[in-house]
């Protein structure tokens, strides 16, 4: 006759438990061990030599901040999450507006017939420079700005007949006393949709397509 081996729940792992639940449950496993292995550690000590005091107390304390630690990165874990989905949400009220982001494609207002861009200057420079370029990468006209601080700025330059079909780009190159200083070009884009990877909310841009929200400069 066959005969059915026992079964034990002990120490079993929901597969459908949460992360939060499996901490907790590691925690208090490794807790109990840790009491268990006290206990039989006290009871078959030296009579003539026992635990100081103060070795003990020092273990409690030890297992005591392990244990915390465990469930503080539990309720960082879940703050985290909630704190995504409140971002989730608030940025939805961002779909449809402007944000300034690295790029250097020239955004064409065609009632105005004026292009603006931007760039972000690491430190002051004293002449900073942006060239027009065509689709080809040809310059097409060259805009000497002048000296300018450490920070974020725009320019705009008359387009002419240029279109927001144009495919027009631009090029900032700054110095400070003949030597090159750190000059980012800046574009406007418009957001489409918001998405979420991971612990990073992102924005779903027209031009430049997936921008995480930290990267933005500006709102327009």
């Amino acid at each position: 006759m066959a005969v059915s081996a026992p079964t034990s729940t002990r120490n079993d792992v929901n597969v459908n438990s949460t992360p939060a639940a499996a901490a907790a449950a590691d925690a208090t496993v490794t807790a109990d061990r840790f009491l268990k292995l006290l206990v039989a550690q006290m009871r078959n000590q030296d009579p003539l030599s026992p635990m100081d005091n103060a070795e003990v107390t020092s273990q409690m304390a030890q297992i005591n901040t392990v244990t915390g630690i465990d469930r503080l990165n539990t309720t960082v874990q879940g703050l985290s999450s909630q704190f995504m989905q409140l971002q989730a949400v608030q940025g939805a009220s961002l779909v449809g507006r402007d944000v300034i982001v690295a790029g250097n494609k020239l955004s064409i207002d065609e009632s105005a017939a004026v292009a603006q861009g931007g760039f972000e200057l690491a430190n002051a420079a004293d002449a900073v420079k942006v060239e027009i370029l065509s689709p080809s990468g040809a310059v097409m006209q060259t805009l000497n700005l002048g000296a300018a601080g450490a920070g974020v700025h725009s320019f705009d330059w008359p387009s002419a007949a240029a279109t927001a079909a144009s495919g027009l780009t631009f090029r900032v190159s700054a110095t400070t006393g003949g030597v090159a200083t750190t000059a980012t070009a800046l574009m406007r884009d418009r957001v489409d949709a918001v998405s979420t990877t991971g612990t990073t909310f992102n924005l779903e841009l027209a031009s430049s397509g997936t921008v995480p929200y930290s990267k933005v400069k500006a709102f327009n």
